[in-house]
């Protein structure tokens, strides 16, 4: 057994990794999917398309690689989370569009839940906040608001699950649904401290047991893929959320390391070691990883639009033709000139958790540009993850040393750069970028002994560059100041009605 084959399905595009036992990429595979936006604030994507993309991506790194299925050691699977597919347990076909982590829809339900005091009896067994971003009321929404669903899942028809659970029902022909620890515990349904799902939530959210996945471990063998697919029956090994994934793959294995991840969204967890921090900053607290009877936690801080807002300045406005123009866009201007983007196009996640919140460019004068503007984009992305690492440190009381990052945007050393300025801490960019995959792979191999031990995978992990701050302290508060004023301006912008 030569490899490890990662399925990485992220919100934007389907991935294939092949890795091989020096942790180096051997063959990768990608294609987009198509993000609907039905109505203001809403966002789906069809379960067909996911399917497709990430069967194609797997065989297309297999033929690209030259290698067959016999040759892989185990497949690792990690994707977007919380993005919530329901689907029929006899044909397999989705009920409703996948509603993705992204959509508001469910705002009012929330605030509703909120209304009813039950904000801390959610937050107590779950880790999280009562906020759309979470899977339980998007599966609440479709059991209400599709017909005949609730019948149909009062009587066992039908199946939920994250996009994890959706991808080895078909794999494995309908006959495994399953999910691991990290992507149950973005549920709203699932207790972190007993890791079992809480028929008290369940009640409270109105959703039968039947419907739900059972709750595996994140590196054993819990599946094995249907011979036709990819030429042999290879075990399903590895199972984690994208960012808890990412955590691992990061090496972010003891008590108080850090890593972020510049991806559509961004996304800041602290390992906090075998207890649950329970968070009064507006963090949530989630399982990092199960693995056998260890558990591990993290503290996480979830930012909804990142690269996302790199994206918006090619396609929404036309100043770039491609993402990785930014920079030197950016570049043109030595400071954003007083101009400040909060990219709250989808509401504002941690700290601040409102829904309600939309985009605002602020400080706009005559003699700004679109390069003022580029710039501003990069650094709401370093400001976001700013007021996230506050929060951390508030409620871990551990003071940060170092930041490893990895991600689409941290190929902007302009960004990097100034993500370590406004930080006050080194930030680190990996050898390798695909953590998320990497991780994955990481924890199916280890279920299968392709990889001995964890020195065996901290030894492969090397960094690339180093970003030191430079940035005078008096500076760094000025400019975070200003960006809070900013943020301020964005908040409930849409109203509640």
């Amino acid at each position: 057994m030569r490899f490890v084959l990662a399925l990485d399905q992220g919100t934007t595009s389907s991935r294939a990794v092949l890795f091989d036992a020096a942790g180096e990429v051997r063959a990768l595979a990608q294609r987009e999917t198509t993000q609907l936006f039905p109505r203001p604030g809403w966002v789906e994507q069809d379960p067909r398309e996911i399917w497709r993309t990430q069967l194609e991506c797997a065989q297309e790194a297999l033929t690209a690689a030259n290698v067959g299925a016999r040759d892989i050691a185990a497949i690792g699977i990690t994707n977007q989370r919380e993005t919530t597919i329901v689907w029929d347990r006899d044909t397999g076909e989705p009920l409703y569009n996948a509603i993705v982590w992204q959509d508001r829809r469910t705002a009012q339900m929330c605030d509703k839940l909120k209304a009813e005091g039950l904000q801390a009896l959610f937050q107590g067994r779950t880790g999280l906040v009562l906020d759309p971003y979470f899977s339980g009321t998007k599966l609440r929404w479709i059991l209400d608001q599709v017909a005949d669903a609730r019948k149909r899942a009062e009587t066992g028809k039908l199946c939920f699950g994250t996009v994890d659970s959706w991808l080895i029902w078909q794999l494995t022909g309908g006959a495994e649904h399953i999910t691991d620890a990290t992507n149950a515990a973005r549920t709203l349904l699932f207790n972190v401290h007993s890791t079992d799902w809480d028929d008290k939530l369940l009640g409270l959210l109105g959703v039968p047991r039947s419907v739900l996945p059972r709750v595996v471990g994140c590196s054993e063998v819990s599946a094995h893929t249907l011979p036709p697919l990819l030429g042999a029956a290879i075990p399903i090994a590895g199972i984690a959320g994208d960012q808890q994934a990412a955590l691992f793959g990061q090496r972010c294995v003891a008590p108080g390391m850090v890593k972020n991840t510049y991806g559509t969204g961004c996304f800041m967890l602290m390992n906090t070691g075998e207890r649950p921090v329970a968070s009064t900053q507006g963090l949530i607290t989630t399982v990092a990883w199960r693995l056998g009877t260890h558990k591990s936690y993290a503290l996480e801080g979830s930012i909804f639009v990142a690269g996302a807002a790199i994206q918006w300045l090619r396609d929404g406005l036309g100043l770039i033709r491609k993402s990785s123009d930014v920079d030197a866009l950016a570049a043109r201007v030595p400071d954003n000139g007083g101009v400040f983007l909060v990219p709250a196009f989808a509401g504002l996640g941690a700290p601040h958790w409102d829904p309600y919140a939309r985009g605002a460019v602020v400080g706009l004068t005559q003699g700004s540009t679109a390069a003022h503007l580029a710039r501003a984009t990069l650094e709401s992305i370093a400001y976001q993850t700013a007021d996230i690492l506050d929060a951390m440190q508030a409620d871990s009381r551990i003071a940060l040393k170092e930041l490893r990052v990895d991600g689409g945007a941290t190929r902007s050393d302009l960004l990097m750069q100034f993500q370590a300025d406004v930080l006050d801490v080194p930030v680190i960019r990996p050898r390798l970028l695909e953590s998320t995959a990497m991780g994955a792979a990481y924890l199916a191999g280890l279920a299968v002994g392709y990889w001995s031990d964890a020195a065996q995978l901290d030894a492969q992990w090397k960094p690339e560059r180093v970003f030191e701050p430079d940035m005078a302290s008096g500076e760094r508060e000025r400019l975070k100041a200003m960006w809070r004023q900013a943020v301020t301006r964005s908040k409930g912008w849409a109203g509640a009605e």
